[in-house]
């Protein structure tokens, strides 16, 4: 039973989910490098232009639920296919609108098959591994981040010769044909004996959980928004940012990519020390660290130090979304992974999609960004002192260790 976990076959199956997922979660990042030109074309507000952006986080927030249970019961292989066709299908839908709010519902599919690339996709990768689940989890997670980094700047010559249109039509056609052949590769699942007993071992962790299993995945829920209203003020408005600076959205996109490819770098590093701390001790600290962050955009506005900052928050809460699931993993039973990493997930995604909206209506309404940073370090901690509560009330002892002592 042991030989399937930690293995090679694990690890190539990881380094192929990675590159599945830094195709696949374009979905989420495509929309916030097209804001300022969507909102050229159909005018409004930021709060109107932001509409988008947040029926895809609303769409990314369903799918990981939904289509964490097609996981559960058909495989990552089949949900990971259907995604694609999902994905494109929003694309040339998004393409072909002639409002802002027919765009938002093409976005809403959009992120409604992205979803499979971020919540299931860890769920997935985190069967294959247990000395190494932390790290392996980071990686598979740093998919989604590496998708921001990389494609906003590798779309933005589409974006200035052909339009935000042109940009979703190559979209439409490069996910399903890059995803579908690749996810084939992922047809094998975990024998069903071996997710029996790793279900029996995940059995005895609640004992050491300070709450249910479904308290504790509520409370986890009430984190993530808090969390991920504060984590989308930077990423959903930074590129808009820059241009009400007179930065311009080349300079956007290219601190967008400083501040995510900092992700990366922070979710590889907070996967080690999940393997040592746990994922609630991680979580608190990246919390801390993103809170911090955003203090930092206040009194900053130049352009050398918005690079900076930009940088430190990226480093600082690029580890965050990844020690949810790696919680759920901790505290509850294996064969529930990909509907309860969904959930948490979830909530997570709809905290970025009312953060996301919720900057740009403060925003209209303040005239600046300011009381929206402000906003986005209420919200932050909020998740902070749900956090420590979990924490204080944990009995000692590693849900990571019992697993390992089972």
């Amino acid at each position: 039973m042991s030989q399937i976990f930690d293995t090679r076959y694990s690890w190539s199956r990881l380094a192929l989910s990675l590159g599945i997922a830094t195709v696949g979660n374009v979905g989420m990042w495509s929309i916030i490098a097209l804001l300022p030109a969507v909102q050229a074309e159909f005018g409004g507000g930021r709060g109107d232009a932001s509409v988008p952006y947040t029926l895809t986080m609303a769409g990314f927030a369903l799918g990981n639920l939904v289509l964490g249970r097609v996981v559960d019961r058909f495989g990552v292989s089949v949900a990971l296919s259907l995604a694609a066709l999902l994905s494109s299908f929003g694309y040339v839908l998004a393409a072909l609108s002639p409002t802002i709010w027919l765009l938002s519902g093409a976005q809403f599919l959009i992120g409604l098959g992205t979803a499979c690339f971020f919540g299931p996709l860890l769920a997935d990768i985190s069967l294959w591994f247990r000395k190494r689940r932390g790290i392996a989890v980071a990686i598979a997670a740093s998919g989604n981040y590496l998708a921001g980094a990389i494609w906003p700047l590798a779309l933005s010559g589409v974006l200035a010769a052909s339009g935000w249109r042109a940009v979703c039509w190559v979209l439409a056609a490069l996910v399903p044909v890059v995803v579908i052949p690749a996810a084939q590769f992922l047809r094998r699942r975990v024998p069903a004996e071996s997710m029996t007993a790793t279900a029996q071992a995940t059995s005895l962790i609640p004992r050491r959980a300070p709450y249910s299993p479904r308290t504790l995945a509520w409370m986890l829920a009430l984190a993530g928004i808090g969390c991920c209203v504060a984590m989308s003020m930077p990423q959903v408005h930074l590129v808009a940012f820059c241009v009400d600076l007179g930065y311009g959205p080349a300079v956007g996109a290219e601190m967008l990519s400083v501040m995510l490819m900092g992700g990366v770098v922070s979710r590889l590093i907070s996967g080690f020390i999940t393997d040592r701390l746990g994922g609630i001790p991680t979580l608190l600290i990246g919390s801390v660290g993103q809170m911090i962050g955003l203090f930092l955009y206040l009194p900053f506005d130049g352009l050398v130090s918005l690079y900076v900052v930009s940088l430190i928050f990226g480093l600082s809460q690029g580890g965050i979304v990844p020690a949810y699931a790696i919680i759920v993993r901790e505290y509850m039973p294996a064969r529930e992974a990909g509907a309860r990493v969904g959930f948490v997930i979830m909530a997570t995604i709809v905290g970025m999609a009312l953060g996301g909206w919720m900057s740009g209506w403060i925003y209209d309404v303040s005239g600046s960004y300011t009381m929206a940073f402000v906003n986005g370090i209420a919200w932050n901690l909020l998740n902070i002192v749900v956090i420590l509560t979990i924490l204080l009330r944990s009995r000692p002892g590693r849900a990571t260790g019992a697993l390992a002592t089972a």
